[in-house]
């Protein structure tokens, strides 16, 4: 359990990192610390006293205490243990451990080692990770975001972020208001093509379920409408479903249960990862309907379990560990001042399997 002085700490150094005290900025006496955080003057000295070792304040004899140029210290600071900072989404499960290994066999080529920041795709925990990393002593950072198609309330740390220079690379998604390199998958092209490839094989009835709030899921929605408005004649038969992280997912195979159970069901569904379109599959089995007799099923990322779940599942290929190689190259490509590109987008391919059909 936090200490009353550590609380204080680190609020204060949250606010420092944030930029809420931006450098050379004068803090509040201690008299209003003792009133704000209701504690001792001791305990603001002992507090003071930390951040002061830390390099993120610095005093003046009769003139107060005031916000120090704690990026300096960051950028000049030898390494002692030579690391790069990983945040994902998620480290353990679907695709992210191949991810991962991408990275780190890239980096330990060099010399060096990961830190690594879970988000579990919460905004919150993204900001632990981020103050976590901005006070680490890392020659570089790889990022996921979170929750990438809705409102950033970490811009402030990002702003931060691009202030300390820190080499930084994001991966599979990025903020469009924020200028960063990144690497990910052309999802308006792949949703495209998933559902290209559907028409191509006769259906015209296709189910589209798509997460909305990582840009994703919006891009790969978007390729699913742009293969609809190509097929013009057709667009009367579309249907989407949209879901966010947070949403109940009893309540979303609900909605989804009574589509399929329709006389005039889709007769293919284009989901929005692998990962869901397994539980699609497991949920149309449970309605004694067959994949891909009754319904074909496509979906994206070709997650490791994909060719081995019966019927095997059709998907767009997504590069993982080479993305992870690539984000890791171009990161040390600018640690090092090379130019480099601002983005790369790996084009789709689709896998076909036996859980599409062609039908009359």
């Amino acid at each position: 359990m936090e200490t009353k002085y550590e609380m204080v700490e680190k609020d204060i150094k949250e606010k420092i990192l944030s930029g809420s005290y931006a450098i050379n900025d004068k803090l509040p006496t201690e008299s209003a610390m003792m009133k704000t955080y209701q504690v001792s003057r001791y305990t603001i000295r002992r507090a003071i006293s930390d951040l002061e070792n830390e390099q993120f304040i610095y005093t003046i004899q009769g003139g107060g205490m005031f916000v120090d140029d704690w990026q300096k210290k960051i950028r000049q600071e030898p390494l002692e243990n030579k690391q790069i900072g990983v945040i994902t989404t998620h480290i353990a499960n679907y695709i992210f451990p191949n991810i991962i290994t991408g990275i780190d066999r890239y980096i330990s080529n060099e010399g060096y080692t990961i830190l690594l920041g879970n988000t579990q795709n919460d905004p919150e925990k993204e900001r632990t990770s981020l103050e976590g990393m901005l006070n680490s002593n890392i020659s570089g950072l790889i990022i996921e975001p979170t929750q990438s198609a809705l409102s950033n309330p970490n811009k402030d740390l990002f702003d931060q972020l691009a202030t300390s220079k820190l080499p930084t690379v994001f991966i599979n998604s990025h903020y469009p208001n924020l200028k960063f390199n990144y690497i990910e998958m052309d999802d308006v092209a792949s949703g495209k093509e998933a559902t290209d490839t559907l028409f191509a094989m006769g259906h015209k009835r296709i189910l589209g379920i798509f997460k909305i709030d990582d840009s994703q899921g919006v891009h790969r929605m978007n390729g699913y409408i742009n293969s609809y408005q190509t097929h013009s004649q057709y667009s009367y038969l579309s249907e989407i479903v949209m879901y966010q992280s947070t949403d109940n997912l009893h309540a979303l195979f609900q909605r989804i249960e009574t589509i399929f159970r329709r006389e005039d069901h889709p007769s293919a569904v284009v989901c929005y990862n692998d990962q869901l379109a397994i539980q699609i599959m497991d949920l149309i089995r449970t309605l004694n309907l067959k994949v891909p007799d009754d319904i074909s099923v496509i979906a994206f990322d070709n997650y490791q379990l994909s060719k081995y779940i019966a019927p095997k599942l059709s998907t767009v290929q997504h590069p993982k560990e080479k993305m992870g190689r690539q984000a890791a190259k171009m990161l040390f490509d600018l640690m090092d001042g090379k130019k480099v590109p601002p983005y790369i987008k790996y084009e789709p391919e689709v896998i076909l399997r036996e859980s599409t059909r062609k039908i009359n």
